[in-house]
């Protein structure tokens, strides 16, 4: 299935001036503290483009575990292209889409198939753990769907554990038949991450809203960096999540002894409020603010704040308590699933948003509805077909 990209738009001033997010985050601000500098962040999605002029230099040797021989190759879909350039494109001219944290680096974990989908829940499950054993310090999944996943779960305690900053997005209506927060983003610790439309104080209307919710980022009229040296225009949540995995890692780079669950907390803490005052379903607890969130004086925590499980090692997460210097700084493992597998046969298939469902009912016991992002304007939904096991 073919995607039906957003409008292309020109490497010229344009781009750059289209960049409204930056203004609407303080980017120039922020900079001023951080640019997210020693700060790998993991993009856990469809692959990434390295040969993006944007790009070049800021990706780091990746993980394919779609394609044949697991070796990182080119982003079929463009979907982790643009997430990587908003996180992190390059701020070494006038030209093209720049990051929110131009400086750190970007590790592709592509899950993500040319539909821009995933068989297996397990298949992400993988990919973050192996960007937790290689080096990521802040994970974005852009991804998502209407049930919940044992095997992913055990792997967001392993980045947990493991002192990692997890964020993802809330979902998008128009690729949903449930009005839920998708999943991973409701799992007890990661940041779900919701739209606003261009005027910031509003929720993009395409925007998944619910009890899950911990934050906003702007979500709509973006410019985004497309395979192999293009732009489009893009929007949905997908968009949104990467501008709170910079601020994070923006957070990481000046303190970078503070504990995962504290740069959680402080993203928290300092967000703008936005909806009635105090935390909300619709807007969480606002609109992240990076220049507050590298400057605001914020209480310290020992666990991170989201994260109300009881399980052993999940809420002493990060380094252990008293072992934080929180002085700023200028500039600045294979382990095995330990789940069986489940003998349920599965299998999936696509269509865009509002097309026609050609699955054939009698061949199905049940169908669970699985949610992936907005590429451009263009979305796909999945349907998980359980076949029958008699």
């Amino acid at each position: 299935m073919a995607f039906a990209p957003g409008d292309a738009v020109s490497r010229t001033d344009q781009v750059r001036d289209e960049q409204w997010q930056l203004d609407e985050l303080q980017a120039e601000t922020a900079w001023r503290s951080s640019t997210g500098r020693g700060v790998t962040v993991a993009v856990v999605d469809s692959g990434v483009d390295g040969t993006h002029p944007d790009l070049v230099g800021q990706v780091l040797p990746g993980k394919d575990l779609v394609g044949p021989g697991g070796a990182p190759g080119p982003d079929p879909v463009g979907h982790g292209t643009t997430v990587a350039g908003l996180i992190a494109g390059r701020n070494d001219d006038k030209h093209g889409v720049v990051g929110l944290a131009p400086d750190a680096r970007i590790l592709p974990v592509r899950v993500l198939d040319e539909e821009n989908r995933y068989d297996d829940a397990l298949i992400v499950a993988q990919g973050v753990r192996w960007a937790v054993d290689n080096g990521a310090r802040v994970i974005n999944l852009s991804l998502g769907g209407s049930g919940d996943s044992p095997a992913l779960a055990a792997a967001l305690d392993y980045a947990f554990v493991r002192d990692v900053v997890v964020v993802a997005c809330t979902g998008n209506l128009a690729t949903s038949s449930s009005t839920k927060v998708w999943y991973p983003a409701r799992e007890p610790g990661v940041i779900a991450v919701a739209g606003l439309e261009r005027s910031s104080d509003n929720l993009w209307s395409g925007s998944i809203t619910g009890q899950a919710t911990v934050l906003t980022a702007p979500a709509s009229g973006l410019v985004g960096a497309k395979p192999p040296g293009g732009y489009w225009r893009v929007q949905g949540t997908s968009f949104a999540a990467p501008l709170v995995a910079a601020t994070a890692a923006l957070v990481r780079s000046r303190y970078p002894q503070m504990p995962a669950g504290e740069v959680v907390n402080r993203l928290l803490a300092t967000a703008r409020d936005l909806g009635p005052t105090g935390r909300d379903d619709r807007f969480g607890y606002g609109v992240v603010d990076p220049v507050a969130a590298l400057t605001a004086q914020v209480p310290p925590v020992t666990a991170n704040p989201l994260d109300d499980q009881t399980s052993p090692g999940v809420t002493g997460f990060g380094p252990a308590p008293g072992s934080v210097d929180d002085d700023p700084v200028a500039g600045a493992g294979s382990d095995p699933l330990g789940l069986a597998a489940s003998g349920q046969q599965s299998r999936w298939t696509a269509r865009a948003a509002g097309g026609q469902d050609t699955s054939a009912p009698e061949q199905l016991a049940t169908t669970v509805v699985l949610l992936v992002a907005l590429v451009g304007g263009a979305a796909l939904m999945v349907r998980r077909l359980r076949q029958r096991t008699h």
